[in-house]
């Protein structure tokens, strides 16, 4: 199945999360402590009743994470437009914009470029990674492995800005 498939396929709990992994695949652009957004993870757990005062709390966490260069906006603006209400439409909807952010800056840190470079490919590969395990597990298990791939996705993204610092740029 294609990513879009999936995430049509995807009921209200695999969409938060799938939206809250890109972003907390690109927290390393944003903040030095990439577990800001665990709280909120813990929110998806709990459904519905959890969700909405959880994002007020990972909205004001990174609202107050330094931002010098400014490369934390599209981050930011993601997280803001998150929806507090727990319903397939908005969360459908903010999950397949932070799938394409997701894409999108990893694309453009891809030192080989497009979708079918490391940065880029690998993305793509853990968006349609994490949305299989939690249509399969719909269990705490799931959403703990699909945090399990997107810190995993967090550290190569970490490596390859480490990468690009040394080479200047």
């Amino acid at each position: 199945m294609t990513l879009v498939e999936l995430l049509a396929e995807a009921d209200e709990r695999s969409l938060a999360a799938s939206g809250l992994a890109c972003l907390d695949r690109c927290l390393p652009l944003l903040v030095d402590e990439t577990d800001v957004l665990r709280p909120l993870w813990a929110g998806i757990a709990e459904g519905e009743e959890g969700w909405a005062e959880r994002l007020a709390e990972a909205r004001a966490a990174l609202d107050a994470a330094p931002d010098p260069g400014g490369t934390a906006a599209p981050v930011r603006k993601m997280i803001g437009a998150a929806p507090s209400e727990w319903a397939a439409g908005p969360l459908a909807e903010w999950a397949a914009a932070c799938s394409s952010l997701a894409l999108e800056l990893h694309q453009e840190l891809d030192p080989a470029g497009g979708t079918q470079g490391p940065l880029g490919g690998g993305e793509q590969r853990r968006q349609i990674q994490i949305l299989k395990l939690l249509a399969r597990t719909p269990d705490g298990a799931g959403l703990r492995r699909a945090l399990d791939v997107s810190k995993a996705g967090q550290r190569v993204l970490r490596a390859a800005l480490s990468r690009r610092a040394r080479a200047g740029g």
